[in-house]
């Protein structure tokens, strides 16, 4: 199993940008698929994540500002984020848990820089 993140860079704050991630192998329709981030000096943490029905759940720092989605078809999430913030700086990664949630999957990471 891969999963292979991309769509970072350097935002202004208030600007948007769209992470995606695809996962190679069968196991992307039934896994749940998050995002976590982490900043420089800190821990990583959960930012959203999506289950196969296709119901989310969000970190209340990005809840209303972030958009978690997936195409099944195409073995691919989504994080579309808006109205950024300089916090929201970090290295986001996807990844996938599929059932019975015993091992989790990574992918290498995608830069998100906001200018303030």
């Amino acid at each position: 199993v891969q999963l292979q993140a991309s769509g970072g860079g350097l935002v202004q704050a208030g600007g948007s940008l769209r992470l995606s991630c695809v996962v190679s192998g069968s196991i992307f329709s039934i896994s749940v698929m998050n995002w976590y981030r982490q900043a420089p000096g800190k821990q990583r943490e959960f930012v959203a994540g999506i289950i196969s029905t296709g119901s989310t759940n969000y970190a209340d720092s990005v809840k209303g500002r972030f958009t978690v989605s997936r195409d099944n078809a195409k073995n691919t999430v989504y994080l579309q984020m808006n109205s950024l913030k300089p916090e929201d700086t970090a290295v986001y990664y996807c990844n996938a848990a599929p059932p019975p949630f015993s091992e989790t999957y990574w992918g290498q990471g995608t830069q998100v820089t906001v200018s303030s």
